[in-house]
């Protein structure tokens, strides 16, 4: 009677700690669904504003067509690749941001446009989000780096695929250009 006893308390906490494993697994990949929402909604607000800001420096930059083609290729792009995971939306973030630079060199050319207050505030929400932005990667990182080392850390590892998370969940990464250029802050004068 004893060994049944101790065969059911030994089942009792493997079931105890299989369920632990399985809700912080559940917890941590919400929490990366959370943190991906919230880069996918900064960057649908980035690209709510770039539709103004183009027809802003349309207004004084005419000639400048194939530049403001290019942004909304390029914001088309970022919007399509945010349902295909963190490495093709990268992919699309770096695109963007190059086209960015274009826009805003067009800028620097016009000094009524530096000195438009649409313009400014534009520039200024603009700016705002994309600290977000960076922000929102961070913490997706953060969470995606947690869920990924608990479904390898022993005992978790053992049955991570028997619950399901055979996955490691993707990095949102930049370019080592992007990366050196956020380390090194960009001047740009309007």
């Amino acid at each position: 009677m004893g060994y049944v006893i101790v065969i059911v308390i030994v089942i009792l906490l493997l079931v105890v700690i299989a369920v632990g494993m399985y809700n912080g697994l559940v917890r941590l990949n919400v929490r990366a669904d959370e943190a991906w929402s919230d880069i996918t909604v900064q960057l649908k607000r980035r690209a709510d504003l770039i539709p103004n800001l183009v027809e802003t420096v349309q207004g004084y930059a005419k000639h400048e067509k194939s530049v403001f083609e290019d942004v909304t290729k390029a914001r088309a792009a970022t919007l399509s690749a945010q349902s295909q995971g963190p490495e093709a939306t990268a992919k699309a973030e770096n695109q963007f941001q190059q086209t960015m630079k274009s826009l805003f060199a067009v800028a620097e050319n016009y000094p009524q446009l530096r000195a438009s207050e649409n313009f400014q505030e534009l520039q200024s929400e603009l700016v705002d989000t994309e600290d977000k932005i960076q922000a929102s990667r961070r913490f997706y990182n953060g969470v995606a780096r947690d869920f990924n080392t608990k479904r390898k850390v022993f005992p978790t590892k053992v049955f991570a695929n028997m619950l399901g998370f055979n996955k490691d969940r993707e990095f949102f990464e930049v370019d080592e250009a992007e990366e050196v250029q956020i380390q090194e802050p960009v001047k740009v004068k309007f």
